[in-house]
């Protein structure tokens, strides 16, 4: 077994692991009563020593107390359950931060790397077919059960049957089993080498199975059995959610817990609408909003809490990957199918009169899939994307091979005109005519688009772009639905087109088979909503995952990123470089140093603290 520390191996500890039966001892025994501090680092060497105490993102000596009252960044009118792997219903929030507990932890300072939590060590083998997990002996759930083993592989079963929501079963696709070695030992079974897995299964959520009981896993909607520091406290009409914070929790003492998790309590209050949401927060009724919609924060962030100081805007640096937000077209409809109708459409958004009329320049174009990150793919492709494109050439269009296709631009001497010219002759091509009053193929159905959206934010955006497809004779139809049926229509794929997004990631990988690949087209629930089917790209997902090396991964998903590009899938969007939070001033602190990866309610639950006097955090 090749063991995950920070350092290699003395001779001395190497030979008496080699000389134990493989997978058949707890690891802790070969470094002692008291293990190491474990990390597991896909790539690079991980940044905190072994003897560290604390990330320096968070405060070890922080005050414990008060609370924050939080609300979702989407709106929705209620929750039904308090289990969130379910695919049925709409789960509280917050309970996969403050409650439930993996294996081991990410730090928000660099990417690839996780820390223990649940797990003290981890041991991959030197075939790369399996690793193994030790469990703290000091891990407990909320009952005071101690976390073993088998509870451990018990999760794992659950979460990849056909009771839990289907990403887990894609994520953990390469999984052939689990076995229980020790009650604090646990190995999971590899079907072929993949790199990345340990670090997806160091991800594992681990609940109690007496928290199921008799029931099946899709029934239960109670309050979780879990390990994590807060408990479920109370609920209000399925609208609010406290959370108490455990003084019996069994981490407290871990580098990975210290100076996180400092509120007594935290609420989460859920709202209609997001004008009801807003004018909440200006009322005092919770601490902290983040806005989405640049136009709103220019213009609505602003009354007597303002102009007193009791509440501030703040405008924090955004160095996350930006990942994919874009409308995307349903393959599975017929109007879709047809790549140059697809171009077509993306011809008629115009970004730029967007981001100077709507969006008062806060924005930047997206232009692929991988956004603000190493992974996108630029310019024409280079020697080392060629080797993998090459052996698919049969399968991609020749444009993948050529200087990658830019997003349409009215930045003079373009313009709108000019593009909505190009758009028509693709359409004509396609066999897309104008006749009787709209654009109509040989069977004479006319091109009609029905847009799906959940809380009437696009509705600006889509009148503008509706106004354009008008001039094509396109006809673009804007549906607003309740979440509830938005959710079940996602999940159904019954949907023309709609807007999507997908936060980035600092390390893609399995994702990408439950959001591109085949297998996951068909699976309701699944990330694919454009219902994908090409081998070429299941073919560059694997490249993907089996990357060894940080150069390889950008390569793989580089390439990956120009055949997405290339079929014109969807109409990217735009994001922001910069996180837009308000807050209630006076009320909260935070440590010195911020994370360099991080989303701010997960970051001022984790890390800040009630008291804005405290003499070390920095104060709003």
């Amino acid at each position: 077994m090749a063991h995950a520390l920070y350092r290699p191996l003395s001779p001395a500890r190497r030979r008496l692991l080699q000389s134990l039966p493989a997978g058949l001892f707890p690891l802790a025994a070969v470094w002692g009563a008291e293990p190491l501090h474990p990390a597991f680092a896909l790539y690079d060497q991980p940044k905190y020593p072994p003897d560290f105490t604390h990330f320096d993102y968070a405060d070890p000596t922080a005050p414990v107390g008060g609370r924050i009252v939080l609300t979702p960044p989407t709106v929705g009118a209620s929750f039904d359950k308090l289990n969130p792997f379910t695919l049925k219903g709409t789960a509280a929030p917050g309970l996969n931060t403050l409650v439930f507990e993996t294996l081991m932890t990410s730090s928000w300072d660099e990417p690839n790397t996780v820390y223990g939590l649940l797990a003290d060590d981890i041991a991959v083998a030197d075939d790369g077919l399996s690793t193994q997990f030790h469990l703290n002996p000091r891990a407990r759930f909320s009952n005071g059960d101690p976390v073993t083993a088998s509870d451990v592989a018990y999760s794992f079963n659950t979460l990849v049957s056909a009771a839990a929501a289907p990403q887990f079963a894609s994520i953990y696709a390469d999984v052939a089993g689990v076995d229980v070695l020790t009650p604090r030992l646990v190995r999971f079974k590899f079907r072929r080498r993949n790199h990345e897995m340990p670090i997806l299964l160091a991800g594992l959520p681990v609940f109690s199975p007496k928290w199921t009981g008799r029931r099946a896993f899709n029934d239960v909607i109670d309050a979780p059995i879990a390990s994590g520091p807060y408990r479920v406290a109370r609920t209000a009409q399925q609208r609010d959610i406290t959370y108490a914070r455990r003084a019996d929790y069994w981490g407290w003492h871990l580098p990975t817990r210290r100076g996180q998790f400092n509120f007594s309590e935290v609420v989460y209050k859920l709202y209609l609408d997001s004008t009801a949401r807003l004018e909440a927060f200006k009322a005092g009724e919770f601490d902290l909003l983040q806005e989405f919609i640049a136009r709103n924060w220019a213009r609505q962030y602003r009354g007597p809490g303002f102009d007193s100081g009791a509440l501030k805007k703040l405008e924090l640096p955004n160095h996350n990957p930006a990942g994919f937000q874009g409308f995307v077209f349903n393959l599975r409809r017929a109007q879709f199918q047809d790549v140059r109708v697809r171009q077509a459409l993306a011809l008629a958004l115009d970004f730029q009169w967007l981001n100077r009329m709507l969006f008062y320049g806060a924005y930047k174009r997206i232009e692929g899939y991988f956004a603000n990150s190493p992974f996108e793919a630029h310019g024409a492709p280079g020697a080392d994307e060629l080797a993998l494109l090459e052996p698919l050439r049969a399968q991609l269009s020749p444009a993948v091979f050529g200087e990658l296709p830019r997003m349409p631009s009215t930045h003079p001497p373009g313009s709108l005109r000019a593009n909505l010219l190009k758009a028509r002759a693709l359409l004509e091509q396609a066999g897309w005519h104008w006749r009787d009053g709209a654009l109509r193929n040989a069977k004479g159905d006319a091109l009609v688009i029905d847009y799906l959206d959940n809380q009437g934010a696009m509705s600006r955006i889509i009148s503008v772009y509706a106004q354009a497809l008008q001039r094509l004779g396109i006809q673009l139809n804007y549906r607003l639905v309740d979440v509830a049926l938005y959710q079940q229509r996602m999940d159904t794929f019954d949907f023309d087109m709609t807007t999507v997004r997908y936060g980035g990631s600092t390390s893609p990988g399995n994702e990408l088979f439950d959001r591109f690949g085949s297998r996951a087209a068909n699976v309701q629930g699944s990330d694919n909503v454009w219902g994908l089917r090409d081998p070429a790209i299941d073919a560059l997902i694997e490249h993907v995952v089996a990357a060894t090396t940080m150069r390889a991964l950008q390569t793989a998903c580089r390439a990956l990123d120009r055949v997405l590009v290339c079929g014109w899938y969807s109409v990217p969007q735009w994001y922001s470089d910069t996180f837009r939070v308000a807050i209630a001033v006076r009320k909260f602190a935070w440590p010195r140093t911020l994370p360099l990866y991080y989303q701010p309610e997960g970051w001022a639950v984790q890390c800040w603290w009630s008291d804005p006097q405290y003499p070390t955090g920095g104060a709003a």
